[in-house]
Parts: structure tokens; sequence; C-alpha cells
């Protein structure tokens, strides 16, 4: 990949991510109420109190540039403020704990998605016409068109209520004692299936759809044909031919999809009790603690960003028409 592709793309993403500094920034300033309303609710609060509090957090001063200047030093170091639901903690530290849990969710649903959505897809394009394609995009497009909490109420209902197979929610069973490190990563483990499996089935529809049509896209292209008129086989073809171009539309759909982790992670999560960014942003949404949301929004977008220029360098290594 040549250096001059990925200076460009670096920088790019430099000056988005500045930009989402500067927009979290302002975002959260012009809703209704201040900081200090929010944290000192008593309605009988005298204003010295209250001016000690702006001049404390720095509310008095201009906000464009001391307060901006501020905000993009602290955000540098890490510092986003502290939490206005958990007294007494750092937005970082908060969103470190749940962070995690977040990751592991939807970073196996994602995979299991991927490698299966791609898998039936391929086949069901190159094979189109036939039992499993029938089967499999009818399947791929009633999962497309179902929303993650109905998935996730129906796993509830026939796999944990009715089959009792699986826990209903959390992430560990409450106030179980654990013999050894490996009961508690089983126990773990039987928590995360259902979670995870909501996930991978609300993803695994877009991807067949999309990797079904770019397979049959390809069949009709030339070098398909002259590989066939050479006498490759059908498999070598699919592998050799077919499958690098017909992944360039799933590579941007998966760094998209990234985009959509927030909503994705709140139903989710909010259906299976999973402690999670999506529970947190809900808590934080109902105590209104805007420092805690600033935080997650922030860490969000420039995730999203980041997995963006991931999927620019993949396309560039799949693509060579791209790195000019």
């Amino acid at each position: 990949m040549g250096g001059r592709y990925l200076a460009r793309r670096i920088v790019q993403t430099i000056v988005t991510i500045a930009f989402i500094v500067i927009l979290n920034f302002l975002l959260f300033r012009m809703m209704p109420g201040s900081p200090e309303r929010v944290l000192f609710r008593n309605p009988n609060i005298t204003p010295a109190v209250l001016a000690e509090a702006r001049a404390r957090w720095g509310l008095d001063k201009p906000l464009i540039p001391d307060q901006l200047v501020s905000y993009v030093r602290s955000t540098i170091t890490g510092d986003l403020g502290y939490s206005l639901k958990f007294r007494g903690q750092s937005v970082t530290e908060v969103i470190a704990t749940r962070i995690w849990p977040t990751v592991i969710l939807f970073g196996l649903g994602e995979i299991i998605a991927i490698v299966l959505g791609l898998s039936l897809g391929s086949y069901s394009g190159w094979k189109r016409g036939g039992t499993i394609d029938y089967l499999g995009n009818g399947l791929s497009l009633v999962l497309y068109s179902m929303p993650y909490f109905l998935i996730g109420m129906l796993m509830l209902l026939i796999f944990a209520t009715t089959l009792g197979w699986f826990p209903t929610s959390g992430m560990f069973t409450i106030g179980a004692t654990y013999a050894s490190p490996i009961e508690q990563v089983a126990d773990f483990c039987r928590h995360l299936v259902l979670p995870v499996a909501t996930v991978a089935l609300g993803l695994v529809g877009q991807y067949s759809i999309l990797m079904r049509s770019s397979i049959v896209d390809t069949l009709s292209e030339d070098y398909v044909s002259t590989a066939r008129a050479k006498g490759l086989t059908e498999s070598r073809i699919l592998r050799t031919h077919a499958l690098p171009n017909a992944l360039l539309p799933t590579v941007t759909l998966i760094a998209i999809n990234l985009g959509y982790v927030v909503a994705g992670a709140i139903t989710v999560e909010v259906v299976f009790n999973w402690p999670g960014i999506g529970t947190l942003t809900v808590d934080a949404l109902a105590a209104r603690d805007y420092p805690m949301l600033q935080g997650i929004f922030l860490i969000l977008s420039v995730a999203v960003v980041l997995a963006n220029l991931a999927a620019d360098v993949v396309y560039g290594f799949l693509d060579p028409r791209v790195r000019v």
C-alpha cells in the first residue's frame, strides 16, 4: 500500500476527530439548563453557592476560547470530568468498567455474524437458484427485518424461560460463589450466550444479503469467464477471483455498522440487563448526567472514525485502484 494513501487517510482521521471534539464541546453546552443546577437540585440553594460552583468548574469564563481550550486540554490528557450520578468517580473510570462488557458482547457477535453471513451469502450467490439459496436468502430477509429487542425477547422466551437452558439477565449469577476461576468463566459464558446470539442474528442477515448480491454481480464479470475458460475449478474461482472483489462493499458495511453500536447496545443490553455502555447510557440519560453522556459520545464517535480508518486500509489492500 502506498504511503501517500495511508498518510492521507490518517490526516483525514485526525481532522475528523478534531471536529468531533469541538462538536462534543458545543453540543452539550447548547442544551437547556446548567451543570450546577443539575448537581444542586435544591430550589433553596443560595446564589453564592451557585456562583462558587460555576467558578470552580470554570463556567464563569467565556465559552470561547477559555472553556474550549480548557476542554480540549483536558480531553487530550484523558480527563473527561466527573460523573454526576456516580459521585466521586471520574467519567473515564466509569466508562472503563463498562466498555469491556460491550466490546466482548458486540465483538463476538460481529465476528460470528461476519463468518456466518459471508459464508452463507457467498455460497447462496455462487449456487444461485438452489435450495440453500432460497432458504438462506429467505432466512436472511426475516432476520434483517427483525429489530434487536424482538430477537432478544424471542431468545429469552424460548431458551431461558421455556427451556431454562440459559439465565435471563446479568453477566454473573447474583450472590454466587465460585470454587475456581474456571467455574466463574463458565458462569460468564452461560450469561453471554443469549446476548451474543441476539447480536449475531441481528447482523447476519444484512451481511448475507449484501454478500450474495456482490457474488451474483461478479458472476457476470469478464475475469470470471476467463478463469473458467482456463479450466480453473469452481472453488478456486470463488476463492481467488470472486470473493476478493465481492468483499469490497461488505468491508464498508462492517465499518458503518459500528456507528449503530449505541442503538444496538441499548436495546440488547437493556433486554438482558447486560452491564455495558448501553445500560450506562440509559442510566446517564435518566439522571441527566451530562459529563457521562459527553464522554460516551466522544469515545464511541472516535471508535467509529478509527474503525472507518481500518476499513479504508483494508479496502486499499483489496482494491489497488483506491490507492491513487
